[in-house]
């Protein structure tokens, strides 16, 4: 070929590069221009945000531009307005709508998913193709007095099917299913784990719920005695054997008591939000819980901590999970081990070649591997057993091993790690309860000495022989005593619940 045939050839090849060189300069143009102005992004005829060059620096504001499509408000569950939802009803609902639980239970099958993969090892893999080209090739061969140009051209179409198997690897595959299962396993325990979280989070807002709910009636009973002490005042100023700083006094008190009222209310109103968002559903539902201010508690809610803790070991999620997490790291061990070892395999293919196309291989495309032994002629076929045994790669399989013996002593102690956190979270949960009962009961004892001593110091004052200043402290104390029994007895409910969480004993609502 003459140099002049090949100019064309490597302009192109010049002006392919160009572009190729051109299109892979940084996209800096991307980003916002400035680090002190506004980014004014480009969007599309739906509102959306498109990645395109940023646009000068014009804009004053760093509100970015609405996206209508992302404007739905999440759709809320049909529930009965009128209905109070007991505690099981509300937890049933957290578990089909919460996306923690979906979460965790996508993660689930794909774990399940990849210990399928991990299995197809153990199967041949078996690959198709048709490739269709033309080739050509050009050359000049010289003798003294004369010059022979000679050429050559084909065309055609190869069909190939290839098969690939590894027989045998010295269990690698075995060891390597085996860390897939037990991460499966994990997976599947974060599933549990995950409904515990729920159950137990929409157990200490409904509980939340309960004491925020008693403090609105416990603050609007108060008001009512605010208003009978102002009352008293008032009539005792009228048949003047009281004074205007006494109606004052019961007037502030009433306005105190008014005061208490709409804090309980905002209270209410909170932890009935916290309660819709450990649900994982709409802040705008609107629903009723019952009441559970009548739940009697008992000292039978307690039991020995030494046997709780072994039998919570058992089953704690994390537990378990921390434990199937140290066996897959030990089969990832024994994975990396067989790596030394030789492997045993098996290759075959079989090609269909049509027209002059030469050629001795097909190259890799995609998941399908190279094709070799490729027949010039019409049929041609190949069947290979071999052995392969690795000699030397760099220590790249020594660096994996230890990175895996790593990992199996990571995985001990984190192990060990989580035992020694469970015991402690089980130990505080317990110190909890039995505290919690024991403040119930000394706040049921305060309560009732309160509203004792309020309602002998209202009807002293009324019938003129106490003062309004003892009416009203009494007033306010027994506010304080309601409001800590009420406290004290969803307090006892909540580390009921916390402690079944804590032993891995949460899988519906506490009894």
């Amino acid at each position: 070929m003459h140099r002049c045939d090949r100019l064309p050839a490597a302009l192109l090849l010049g002006a392919l590069a160009v572009l190729v060189t051109g299109c892979a300069q940084p996209a800096l143009d991307l980003a916002p221009p400035r680090p002190d102005r506004p980014w004014q992004p480009s969007t599309n005829g739906q509102g959306e945000i498109v990645p395109r060059k940023s646009a000068s620096v014009s804009a004053s504001s760093y509100v970015l531009p609405a996206n209508p499509s992302l404007g739905a408000v999440p759709a809320a569950p049909a529930l009965d307005s009128g209905h109070p939802y007991t505690l099981p009803e509300l937890i049933d609902i957290a578990q089909s709508s919460h996306p923690e639980t979906r979460i965790a239970w996508n993660d689930a099958r794909n774990a399940a998913l990849a210990a399928g993969i991990a299995q197809s090892a153990y199967l041949p893999r078996v690959t198709a193709s048709v490739i269709g080209g033309h080739t050509s090739a050009h050359g000049q061969s010289t003798a003294p007095g004369a010059t022979l140009d000679t050429s050559a051209t084909g065309t055609g179409t190869i069909s190939a099917v290839s098969l690939q198997w590894l027989l045998f690897d010295f269990g690698q595959r075995e060891a390597t299913v085996e860390a897939a299962q037990q991460l499966s396993v994990a997976s599947n325990i974060a599933f549990t784990a995950a409904h515990q979280r729920v159950i137990h989070e929409v157990c200490i807002a409904f509980y939340a719920l309960a004491a925020a709910q008693a403090h609105v009636g416990t603050a609007e009973q108060s008001l009512r005695n605010a208003l009978d002490v102002e009352a008293a005042a008032t009539e005792r100023y009228k048949r003047g054997i009281g004074t205007v700083i006494e109606v004052n006094q019961a007037r502030q008190a009433s306005a105190q008591a008014r005061l208490a009222g709409i804090r309980a209310k905002g209270g209410a109103q909170d932890a009935y939000l916290s309660l819709v968002g450990a649900m994982g559903i709409s802040p705008l539902t609107k629903f009723k819980v019952a009441d559970v201010s009548q739940r009697a508690l008992s000292g039978s809610m307690l039991q020995p901590v030494e046997r709780i803790v072994s039998e919570a070991l058992a089953r704690r999620p994390d537990v378990l999970g921390a434990y199937a997490a140290q066996k897959a790291s030990a089969a990832s061990v024994r994975a990396a081990e067989a790596d030394f070892r030789p492997k045993v395999f098996m290759s075959a293919t079989g090609s269909y070649n049509t027209g002059h196309l030469g050629v001795s291989a097909i190259p890799a495309a995609g998941q399908q591997p190279p094709t070799f032994n490729v027949s010039n002629s019409r049929w041609g076929s190949t069947v290979l057993v071999g052995i392969s045994v690795p000699l030397y790669d760099g220590r790249v399989r020594d660096s994996v091993l230890m990175q895996a013996q790593a990992n199996a002593d990571k995985a001990a102690a984190a192990l060990d790690r989580v035992r020694e956190e469970a015991v402690r979270q089980i130990v505080a949960a317990q110190n909890t309860l039995e505290t919690s009962l024991a403040a119930h009961d000394a706040s049921i004892a305060l309560a009732q000495a309160a509203q004792t001593s309020f309602d002998a110091a209202f009807d002293a004052y009324r019938h003129g022989v106490g003062s309004i200043t003892a009416a009203t402290v009494a007033q306010t104390q027994l506010l304080q005593a309601k409001a800590a029994s009420n406290d004290a007895h969803s307090a006892a409910l909540a580390a009921a619940a916390t402690l079944a969480f804590a032993t891995g004993a949460l899988g519906a609502a506490p009894p």
